[in-house]
């Protein structure tokens, strides 16, 4: 289990990559879910070739190349995924520490059930971190891309899968931990990250598609959102 919930006036850690050079759109269209040559501002993620999300990102075309705002202990990480794949493409990537991102902090975060760092240490396919996440950062029209497989095969079974992104609210850590794990078999339920406002925990994590049954879910000590 996680330790203590942050405050949720935390300030969330930014770093940015510049891509820049003639083949920085045409590379990352390859590389990201987000149709690039349309993004003025949106949200992407950034796969493993089986599926897996290593991370989300803010992407923004600029007229010699494209910034993506990715969060800070995830940038080093996703500088080397785009390095591995980079291989002759027209364009170099280079790292900026400490820049400002789409959301300023852990509060703003939860409000807007988006998932961090700590949730995408779970590598798990893209539609477990729910519809509005495929929504606003995956397009199914733009082309290939790295890890699009497993995203298109389970959009086509309407994003059925085992474990899904939550956001739990209860007195303490430990009742919603106790929750998130009561259903399903071994695997990444469980929270992932905290804050405390109002006297009130707030958790994001993840729990098993069981969890979410109407006559379980009426015996919950904690409110449940299901991403």
């Amino acid at each position: 289990m996680i330790s203590e919930p942050l405050d949720a006036t935390t300030p969330i850690a930014w770093s940015r990559l510049r891509v820049d050079g003639d083949g920085a759109v045409s590379y990352l269209q390859g590389q990201l879910t987000q149709d690039v040559e349309r993004a003025a501002g949106a949200w992407s993620l950034v796969l493993e070739p089986d599926g897996a999300v290593i991370s989300s990102l803010w992407v923004t075309r600029r007229d010699d190349g494209v910034d993506l705002v990715v969060p800070g202990a995830l940038a080093q990480t996703v500088l080397a995924r785009l390095n591995r794949f980079r291989l002759r493409a027209r364009c170099s990537i280079s790292f900026e520490g400490g820049c400002v991102g789409p959301l300023a902090t852990r509060g703003e975060q939860f409000d807007a059930f988006v998932p961090g760092e700590d949730e995408f240490a779970a590598h798990l396919p893209a539609q477990s971190y729910g519809a509005a996440l495929i929504r606003d950062a995956v397009s199914f029209t733009k082309g290939c891309y790295t890890g699009q497989e497993l995203v298109a095969r389970l959009d086509a079974r309407s994003g059925n899968v085992p474990w899904r992104l939550v956001r739990a609210s209860a007195p303490s850590l430990e009742v919603i931990e106790s929750a998130l794990t009561s259903r399903g078999p071994a695997g990444p339920s469980g929270a992932t990250s905290a804050i405390r406002r109002d006297g009130v925990v707030v958790a994001l994590g993840f729990a098993h598609r069981s969890l979410f049954e109407a006559s379980v879910r009426e015996e919950l000590p904690i409110e449940l959102d299901v991403a």
